[in-house]
């Protein structure tokens, strides 16, 4: 499909020299609210602060000049705490130390992986995946940031194994808060809550991080929480002894003050354990997954319209997280929010990455020691609220929206994700949405192949005539074939042979159309709909009735 924009460049010293200034405007202001947020997922994924950085510094000035997309900003992301934590935690069996490196091993061959899979063409497999699973595995990852970093955010150590039993400490956690800690949390998170709401047209665009920031460092400073000191709520012995919170540097960020000190060695000692390859494999497939899907979706909010390479994307994802991983850093992904956040500040080219990059570099090397005075509760009050935002209630309702059966996948893959882990909780997201698809009565054959024509009745006009069912599992074909299509056309969807069409399917042509017509063409859907399994437009929906010809 021609692309209107494509005269835009992305690098280069044309479309430097062209964007310089809004690009290092927007990469300074990415950063600012990149900086809480990168140091937050380091500390919660069990690895040192300034492992947080290194990805945001590697993403910018590395990653931005060799990827597949434009606007994008790659750095850590909260989407790989959990599997990064318990990476940690199982190779280290008990040693975070040790856990941390072998982690950083692991890194490093999850890169080797990504890039390899980036040659041989695969990031489109990112659309194997139903949507309703993946929506699924980041609200299950919100529910795990929340139900752990709470508990940080009030100023209590917690140390369990299972989900369900830190989840069913955050009552006694809210009860029997650190205060002046807890204080610093709650303003925070109070902030973040409703800064939305903040009318005032030149406040409104400081990034509210930021301030979270500004007012913990000052909160921190009046409570004096960079002194050895006790804090107590009750002078009672009992709650002495159950509850003794020494708020003390242990509450403040740390960070070494010598740039040499940032780095550490992977350990590629345990590289053939089964642990080692369970990372490896999470790291591989969560982190591609959530890159390729970010790509996308900042494509989408791209105002030229202009097409990331997703495969050339994953390459230099895979680059990064070599670097990452022998320096000493934290993964990284193409990251949402600051790609938004990126666009929303007027950002035209990838020099707004390699800008955001350049600064954090500059900043951690001149100002290492306000970096000390933030407190861990600032940090985790941005995490819980990452967190809420992955899993509101609203997606639950949203997700309802479109079909009982789309519910039902969303709470088996957030149960598989709490109970197990993450790559569990995806398989059996998928396992059930196949049985969905063979109980309403999809062909076993059908299940992985798709069967369509690509008919040219004249010059104007493209038929896309489909057999049989178009599946998450089966579409890829279809999705390419209508990449290839020339714009300005009428297309037609005919679906009068058609069977099953999905939601992922449903959601894909949904948003092919409206691009396409966006870009001068048009399309039109025709076929009798028997049953649709909700009201919502992009519901999945029966074509035909079972006595349908094989």
């Amino acid at each position: 499909m021609s692309n209107p924009n494509q005269n835009i460049p992305k690098t280069g010293v044309l479309g430097l020299k062209q964007n310089w200034r809004k690009d290092l405007q927007s990469g300074f202001l990415v950063f600012l609210l990149a900086l809480p947020l990168c140091l937050g997922v380091a500390l919660a994924s069990g690895f040192p602060t300034a492992a947080g950085i290194i990805p945001a510094v590697i993403g910018g000035l590395l990653v931005s000049r060799i990827n597949g997309s434009y606007v994008t900003i790659t750095g850590p992301s909260a989407g790989l705490i959990v599997v990064l934590l318990a990476a940690v935690e199982s190779l280290g069996q008990g040693d975070m130390m040790a856990g941390y490196q072998l982690t950083l091993a692991a890194i490093v061959i999850s890169g080797f992986l990504q890039i390899i899979a980036g040659y041989f063409k695969v990031g489109k497999l990112g659309s194997l995946f139903p949507a309703t699973v993946v929506h699924g595995m980041l609200a299950a990852i919100g529910i795990i940031i929340i139900a752990k970093q709470i508990h940080i955010m009030l100023g209590i150590t917690t140390i369990y194994d299972s989900i369900f039993l830190t989840i069913s400490q955050i009552p006694n956690s809210i009860l029997h808060p650190t205060p002046g800690i807890a204080t610093i949390g709650i303003i925070g998170l109070a902030i973040l809550i409703f800064w939305p709401y903040v009318k005032h047209p030149v406040i409104k665009k400081i990034p509210s991080p930021l301030v979270v920031l500004i007012v913990g460092m000052g909160l921190g400073q009046i409570y004096g929480i960079q002194h050895d000191h006790f804090h107590l709520f009750f002078l009672d012995q009992v709650y002495l002894e159950e509850h003794n919170h020494l708020v003390a540097p242990e509450y403040l960020v740390d960070i070494p003050d010598e740039l040499s000190s940032f780095f550490y060695a992977p350990d590629f000692s345990k590289v053939m354990s089964f642990e080692f390859l369970a990372a490896v494999t999470s790291l591989f497939l969560i982190g591609s997954l959530e890159s390729l899907v970010g790509a996308v979706a900042i494509d989408k909010l791209d105002p030229h319209k202009r097409e990331s390479d997703l495969d050339k994307d994953l390459t230099a994802i895979g680059v990064g997280n070599i670097v990452c991983g022998f320096l000493g850093g934290l993964p990284l992904m193409t990251e949402i929010v600051r790609s938004s956040a990126n666009i929303e500040n007027g950002a035209k080219t990838g020099w707004a990455n390699f800008f955001h990059g350049l600064i954090f570099l500059v900043f951690v090397i001149l100002f290492p020691h306000l970096i000390h005075n933030i407190p861990l509760a600032t940090l985790a009050a941005l995490l819980v609220y990452t967190g809420y935002r992955l899993a509101e209630p609203k997606k639950f309702r949203e997700v309802l929206d479109i079909g009982i059966d789309q519910l039902a996948l969303f709470i088996i893959t957030i149960i598989g994700v709490l109970a197990t882990d993450i790559l569990i909780g995806i398989i059996l997201g998928v396992i059930a949405k196949l049985v969905i698809e063979l109980i309403r009565g999809v062909w076993l054959e059908n299940i992985f192949k798709i069967h369509f024509e690509v008919r040219r009745p004249d010059d104007k006009t493209i038929r896309i005539v489909l057999t049989g069912s178009a599946l998450f599992s089966n579409f890829l074909p279809l999705k390419n074939a209508l990449s290839k299509l020339e714009s300005g056309k009428l297309i037609i969807f005919d679906f009068s042979d058609g069977y099953l069409i999905d939601h992922s399917v449903m959601k894909y042509i949904g948003d092919f159309s409206r691009e396409y017509i966006e870009q001068g063409g048009k399309c039109e859907t025709i076929g009798q709909v028997v049953k649709k399994f909700s009201n919502h437009a992009l519901a999945a929906q029966l074509m035909t009735a079972d006595d349908r010809k094989k």
